[in-house]
């Protein structure tokens, strides 16, 4: 039990902290985003991406609703990244708290320690970005009520109160991305799945739309398939290695592609590896699986086939024909023509005819003498 004396002394940390808030500078919130290349301006460069050419119309952005799911160390750099761009609206879903084992990552600060990190995240991204709404969730999203109330927050969460733009999945945990995978089935949302491994050293991330590409279930790890409770397979005094390297690629990576899918800009990529030991950066592309163990993402599968557009086949290459007004046609040389047909067309006809033998026999003509010498007579005469 805490003594007075502790009690006092965090009192003064506390009106420490709170002195130390009211003492900074809060800058003013924007209403509109302009391209006015000015200091004061939080977001000329990157409304330079639209003069450039790179984005039609950044300001899009502002009207865009993200969910993040577990604000540790790649969610909380993407909820920061994804405030710096001035996204509508962040919700974010965590149910933990900020501890001191958490300072080797970016982000979070030691005096935040003892906060839940949804708490602690939304105080910072409100200090860097004023304009954009924060709405934040302290539970686990696994358990049963708490599922039917991140549902309806991914159903109902957005600036317009309908569902969600886009859900982001930043957890460490195969339950919490079947929770996620569940609902956004049943939802047809879009989503992006995201992970570190515990030796920090490789990450990836994949985009999913149900229906279309392979959800977590289609292909699911095997302590999933195997029915493994992770929780069995933690040892105590172990824990999983983290590099803030590692994290920050990896929500780098997964912010960038959700920007390209939010502003409709560039390729998104399905799914990106990442090894840092070789950097090497994998792709592929996931399709779903028609014995899906998922209810939900066999009906996304069917409903996805009813409309999927017909197939257009490419057209047949025609055999070109030259048409032209004189009657000239190409003849096959090998062709018997006809040579009794003297007009080839109206006002046209052949320069000369074959003269025709009625020799029918193969025996040689004998010219007879007195004819030769008639013709001689003559020649000499002309």
């Amino acid at each position: 039990m805490a003594t007075v004396e502790d009690l006092m002394r965090k009192i003064e940390i506390l009106e420490s902290q709170l002195r130390d808030a009211q003492s900074r500078k809060q800058r003013v919130k924007i209403d509109k985003m302009s391209s006015e290349v000015v200091d004061s301006n939080p977001y000329s460069r990157l409304m330079a991406l639209k003069r450039m050419g790179i984005v039609n119309n950044y300001e899009q952005i502002r009207e865009c609703t993200v969910a993040v799911v577990g604000v540790g160390g790649v969610g909380s750099v993407t909820a920061e990244m994804l405030t710096r761009c001035g996204i509508g609206k962040l919700i974010l879903f965590d149910y933990d708290k900020v501890e001191l084992a958490n300072m080797n990552r970016l982000f979070f600060q030691p005096h935040q320690c003892g906060l839940s990190k949804v708490d602690a995240a939304a105080a910072t991204l409100q200090e860097i970005n004023p304009d954009v709404v924060i709405e934040t969730h302290n539970f686990n999203i696994t358990t049963l009520d708490n599922f039917n109330t991140f549902l309806d927050r991914i159903r109902l969460g957005s600036l317009s109160s309908g569902p969600v733009d886009l859900v982001l999945s930043c957890v460490d945990n195969f339950e919490a991305r079947m929770a996620i995978n569940t609902a956004c089935n049943e939802l047809g949302q879009t989503w992006f799945e995201s992970g570190v491994s515990e030796n920090a050293v490789s990450g990836h991330i994949q985009f999913i739309c149900p229906g279309e590409t392979a959800c977590f279930a289609c292909a699911p790890p095997l302590v999933v398939a195997s029915n493994i409770d992770e929780k069995t397979l933690k040892k105590d005094g172990v824990c999983a290695a983290s590099l803030p390297t590692t994290m920050g690629i990896v929500a780098g990576f997964l912010v960038q592609n959700s920007l390209k899918y939010l502003l409709k800009f560039g390729q998104v990529t399905k799914y990106l590896g990442y090894s840092a030991l070789t950097d090497f950066f994998p792709t592929m592309e996931l399709k779903p699986n028609t014995t899906c163990e998922d209810s939900f993402c066999r009906k996304q599968q069917s409903t996805k086939k009813l409309i999927e557009k017909p197939i257009v086949e490419p057209p047949k290459e025609e055999t070109v024909v030259h048409e032209e007004d004189w009657g000239i046609t190409l003849v096959d040389e090998s062709a018997v023509v006809d040579e009794s047909k003297k007009e080839v067309a109206k006002g046209l006809s052949y320069a000369y005819e074959v003269p025709v033998s009625d020799v029918t026999s193969e025996e040689p003509v004998v010219q007879e003498e007195g004819d030769l010498d008639d013709l001689m007579a003559k020649l000499k005469s002309l």
